[in-house]
């Protein structure tokens, strides 16, 4: 085993990987860039090394600076975790040419796998069934339309050089097809330096099931499948293991497959097969097809981790050190039923926009998993993933597992950035879900129920009312109380752009009369707990800033308001298009003196690696356009003006 290992990586995966080398004895050393330097996983690592800049390209993928740092202290080998270099062969050759090993596949492994169409190309040879498709070196506009008029639409355009739903345009009919080819196209040249795509037939009542594999280089075993159906845009949002309605043909069938595929290329460490499956008869045989492998950890591992025993990534550093595989095939066996849901700092109302912030408050429940690389006080950067954390849950059976996902979702407390807590607790909630029928359109479909913003109950807003005050502590002995009568305090709260009107009586030994127009509840403290007109309910409050969030299941937030104050000019600045989040101006397509519609593109902002596209709200004459392609803006920044005389 390794005495010293070197984590190329940041957040989260960083954080897991120093858990399973501090359980093994190992020392690690971790990585930063300028805007990490007091992050969780420094602390947690026994040394750490500054390696550049805030942006990836001057830090986490400067290869030539992770070996460098590894060699000067002394690490024996590199754990890249994912995302960044893991995927990288040439960062694999130049760590084993610096006598260091590389925690992970050979290059040879990963530029197999590399290209979607090589990659289906091989596995055909190895004989592991592949979705009907297109996956040649011809680009030509023309090869590619008459490909997918062959294949018969609806059709699926998608990168060859990448994941996460980047490059990835669903075409309905022929007459969308070269609009979708070209956007594509544009978006795998900007996230993957690779603008080249295949053709794949779309799938019916599709679901995303992949295999979790780990070889040692000559032989390799499957650890089971995990569903990961509950996408949006293609990014996994809820994960789980083992996949529902999964018979024991299917299982032995699709787990042979992608061991099949991991020995064809001599893998070697942990390994993910992904397969897209037919759902629209029941899981069957010859109802799936190989979409692609990730040659690295998964971000859904610990759901396998729960239901097998095993710790991944320990097998990981056994492998890289020298030993075979741990076990045998039949020495594996599923242990219950697990779930897992990325918690990100996104606004769903806004259409899951990539959200900032720094964290006032963050507590995670004691009934769960909670993979994270973020503290109370940590700032949620916009050089990275927003990922906050992974909650995991792990049950005797699907349904009880289900039931201990949202109770840990309610109980999950975070402020400072808006989330998807309230997304992700209304999908664990949701009655296809709960009966497992489930598909990569689930959420599309029901989308506007559940992206809804949170509705505050009353009750939510006299709680509210209390944190404004700072009644919420515990009083004094004669606090909040006067001589002759009971003290009454009016506050003024502003809730998603409404205004809230209360008037807070404080009575002695911890009680309160909120009223709130024409509802009154009595309040009382129950120990920790809080009683609302007698009736006992599970609910905190945090103050921060100008701020009140109330958790109460879900987060409610209220903005604290001057009575006295003026109320701002509506419909101020609805002439300015706005930079909705922190990002670079990719392209802009209109000039001053130019006439716009309402709904025309006027400008591409690309944050968080996707492309945004920014539109016009009314028509009108835009007067002035304060940016340029190139420019890295902040979130409220103005990119396009309208000429005033066109406001009505």
């Amino acid at each position: 085993m390794f005495h010293k290992i070197l984590i190329a990586n940041r957040g989260e995966i960083a954080c897991r990987v120093i858990e399973t080398c501090r359980k093994l004895g190992v020392a690690t050393v971790a990585v930063h860039s300028d805007a990490d330097a007091a992050s969780r996983h420094v602390a947690m690592a026994d040394e750490a090394v500054h390696i550049g800049g805030s942006k990836p390209s001057e830090s986490y993928l400067r290869g030539d600076a992770i070996i460098a740092a590894a060699k000067a202290t002394g690490a024996e080998a590199i754990h890249p975790g994912y995302g960044f270099l893991s995927e990288n062969p040439d960062f694999v050759e130049a760590v084993e040419a610096a006598g260091l090993v590389f925690i992970g596949p050979s290059a040879s492994a990963i530029r197999a796998m590399g290209f979607k169409d090589a990659a289906k190309a091989l596995m055909e040879e190895a004989g592991v069934p592949v979705v009907p498709g297109y996956h040649g070196a011809n680009q030509d506009p023309e090869h590619l339309a008459g490909a997918a008029e062959a294949i018969g639409y609806p059709v699926l355009i998608k990168a060859v050089a990448g994941g996460g739903g980047k490059g990835m345009r669903r075409v309905e009919r022929a007459a969308d097809f070269r609009e979708a080819l070209e956007s594509a196209r544009g978006e795998a040249a900007t996230a993957f330096g690779n603008e080249a795509v295949l053709i794949e037939k779309y799938v019916d009542k599709p679901r995303h099931i992949e295999v979790q594999v780990f070889g040692d280089g000559t032989r390799a075993v499957h650890l089971f499948e995990r569903d990961c159906s509950l996408q949006r845009r293609h990014q996994k949002v809820i994960e789980e293991a083992p996949a529902p309605g999964m018979t024991d043909a299917m299982r032995a069938a699709m787990g042979q497959a992608a061991v099949r595929a991991a020995e064809a290329i001599g893998y070697a460490g942990a390994g993910t097969v992904e397969f897209i499956v037919d759902g629209s008869r029941g899981l069957r045989p010859d109802g799936f097809w190989f979409m692609e492998m990730n040659t690295r950890l998964q971000v859904e591992h610990p759901v396998t981790e729960a239901i097998t025993g095993v710790d991944l990534v320990e097998w990981q550093l056994r492998v890289a050190a020298g030993e075979r595989l741990p076990c045998a095939q039949e020495d594996l066996s599923i242990t219950g039923h697990a779930f897992e849901a990325r918690l990100y700092a996104e606004d769903v109302p806004k259409g899951f926009l990539p959200a900032t912030g720094r964290l006032t408050h963050l507590r995670f429940p004691e009934c769960a998993r909670a993979d994270t690389g973020v503290r109370a006080g940590d700032e949620i950067s916009p050089w990275y993933d927003p990922m906050i954390a992974k909650i995991i849950v792990h049950g005797p059976t699907r349904d009880v597992a289900l039931r201990q996902l949202e109770q840990a979702l309610a109980r999950t407390e975070v402020a400072g950035s808006v989330t998807n807590l309230a997304f992700l607790r209304r999908l664990a909630g949701h009655a296809g879900f709960a009966a497992g029928d489930v598909d990569t359109g689930l959420i599309a479909r029901d989308l506007e129920v559940l992206a809804a913003v949170p509705v505050a109950s009353s009750q939510v807003m006299a709680l509210a009312a209390l944190g404004a005050l700072g009644l919420d502590r515990e009083p004094g002995p004669v606090s909040g109380f006067t001589l002759w009568a009971p003290l009454r305090r009016q506050v003024v709260l502003d809730h998603g752009g409404e205004v809230v009107r209360a008037v807070v009586e404080v009575r002695p030994g911890g009680r309160f009369r909120v009223e709130l127009g024409g509802t009154a509840h009595e309040l009382a403290r129950d120990g920790a707990r809080w009683r609302i007109d007698g009736a006992a309910v599970s609910a905190g409050m945090v103050v921060a800033g100008a701020e009140v969030i109330v958790f109460a299941g879900d987060a409610h937030t209220f903005g604290l308001v001057d009575p006295l104050a003026v109320a701002a000019a509506a419909g101020a600045g609805s002439g300015v298009i706005e930079a909705p989040m922190p990002g670079l101006v990719k392209a802009v397509f209109v000039a001053p003196g130019d006439r716009v519609a309402v709904g025309d593109r006027l400008a591409i902002l690309e944050a968080m690696k996707m492309e945004h596209s920014l539109t016009a709200g009314r028509d009108g004459v835009v007067a002035e356009v304060p940016v340029a392609p190139g420019a890295q803006v902040e979130a409220g920044a103005a990119l396009i003006v309208l000429d005033a005389e066109d406001v009505e």
